[in-house]
């Protein structure tokens, strides 16, 4: 039989309804591929990070086609503009060069993603009317330009020396583990990474592939299977189901974003740690927190210390007086609201946060409760449970496009609750109840449980792993539903 080289030029084609992810099978193929010329390479340098580049365009093409150009673009007008600002000392041109940075980033950032925004709030002050305009939002545009811009804004602070060499700091920017969906890793802590000699421990291939394992079962075992078979249907029509069937809808949406997001992150650890490069954590159990302050201590980590650094600080912080702080909080919140996406449901969402950061805050100054205090016993309990039902009530506004749906769904958890029926939701949906069960006991389970189990995964011989990730792909199989689901994340 003879090659079919038209099957294989379409699978390696983009395709807008089917972008590459990390648990789609045809990534898997050239993933392998990948890592037997990486390896042959990890003695040349120079020709490694130039391939890794490479297949790192490549990548972010199978995820928005055309507009990879974009990358370079970013890539290049960082890459000289901190060259340039390297090389003068006259601060009134650093801080225009500086400027010219943000207007390329956020330029870029404001048109793909918020001009049909912006314009359907203007339309109506010259009586227009709003047509939405066919604007592609490019996958992952949100990241790499945060990314690149911490760079940017670091050399312009002088807390770091930029690059001499324009493929390295392609290579920083467009690594594809992280590229489309984050986490955001800064600058300062990649960029020290990438002419070390390559080397793979024992302990880091280990924990790569526990990463790799633990982030495949959070989104393609709980994520996909709990949202396509409950909490769908349950966003998509709340009028038509019970209040009880909203409320476990809204922690079945808790738990599938969480399990998504966390799930591509902890597999981006997973595949950097397995190339030779180590990146932070982007979650922490995030539903144990005991306030909004820690709530955003342990989610979504690389995006919330972006903010703190390059905004809230840039803004004052807490420098500028008690009411101050307050407002600096609400309006970065905001701020990281809009980032989400260009709607009013996550100006809301990002709102209810800085909000409930500043109440935070003054209650901490009132009552003298030092910083970093914490609670215990009963009292972590409560504080615990009130913090994970704030996070539910906000992830009801990001997740519904319309306020009417927000209302609707509330209106039926707080005036039509039935909890009668709830013996009949659970057997109607026994797979999903057990998985959201499971995925709320891992989640809550102390954490010395999961550094068990990744002491566990490195020290097993190689067989072992393989036979652990192999029963995991065949359970993806046997519960998958029909086309890959795409991570929330990729939209924003």
């Amino acid at each position: 039989m003879g090659i079919e080289w038209s099957k294989i030029i379409e699978a390696l084609t983009y395709h807008a309804k089917e972008p590459m992810i990390f648990s789609s099978g045809i990534f898997l193929w050239l993933f392998l591929i990948f890592v037997c010329v990486y390896i042959l390479l990890h003695k040349r340098d120079t020709a490694r990070i130039l391939f890794v580049t490479l297949f790192s365009y490549y990548f972010y093409y199978k995820s928005s086609g055309i507009y990879f150009f974009l990358l370079g673009i970013v890539t290049c007008n960082d890459y000289f503009l901190a060259r340039r600002m390297e090389v003068t000392n006259d601060r009134l041109k650093r801080k225009l060069l500086l400027i010219a940075s943000l207007t390329v980033n956020l330029g870029l950032l404001c048109y793909f993603k918020y001009t049909n925004f912006f314009y359907q709030m203007l339309a109506p002050l010259w009586g227009g009317t709003f047509h939405a305009l066919d604007i592609f939002l490019p996958v992952g545009i949100s990241f790499f330009t945060f990314q690149s811009l911490s760079y940017t804004i670091d050399v312009y602070r002088r807390q770091l020396k930029p690059l001499h060499r324009l493929i390295d700091y392609a290579f920083y920017v467009s690594f594809f583990p992280q590229l489309v969906a984050g986490p955001i890793v800064r600058a300062r802590d990649f960029i020290p990474q990438i002419h070390q000699p390559l080397l793979v421990t024992r302990e880091m291939f280990g924990r790569g592939v526990f990463f790799i394992i633990s982030g495949l079962f959070k989104k393609a075992v709980i994520s996909d299977y709990i949202s396509v078979n409950f909490v769908e249907r349950i966003f998509d029509n709340p009028a038509l189901y019970s209040g009880v069937e909203n409320l476990f809808g809204i922690y079945g949406y808790a738990l599938q974003i969480y399990c998504d997001f966390s799930g591509y992150s902890d597999m981006a650890i997973g595949i950097a740690l397995l190339l030779g490069f180590r990146f932070p954590l982007n979650f922490r159990s995030p539903y144990k927190s005991e306030s909004v302050t820690d709530f955003w201590r342990r989610w979504h980590i690389s995006l919330s210390s972006w903010l703190r650094d390059y905004l809230y600080i840039s803004m004052g912080g807490n420098r500028k007086g008690k009411v101050r702080t307050y407002i600096n909080l609400i309006v970065t919140m905001l701020l990281g609201g809009l980032w989400h996406g260009a709607s009013w449901n996550f100006i809301v969402w990002g709102g209810l946060h800085g909000i409930a950061l500043a109440c935070h805050k003054l209650w901490r100054n009132l009552t003298g409760k030092p910083k970093n205090a914490v609670s215990h016993g009963w009292r972590k309990a409560v504080a615990v449970i009130i913090t994970f039902h704030f996070a539910c009530f906000c992830w009801v506004f990001f997740r519904n496009s319309t306020f009417d749906g927000s209302i609707t769904m509330l209106s039926q958890v707080f005036t039509n609750f039935s909890p009668q029926i709830f013996t009949q939701m659970v057997s109607g949906y026994k797979s999903v109840f057990l998985l959201m069960a499971a995925g709320y006991l891992l989640h809550w389970a102390p954490d010395r449980w999961t550094d068990v189990c990744e002491k566990y995964v490195v020290k097993m011989p190689v067989i072992g792993k393989a036979i652990i990730l192999v029963a995991l792909i065949y359970l993806i199989i046997q519960i998958k539903n029909a086309g890959v689901q795409p991570f929330i994340y990729f939209q924003f």
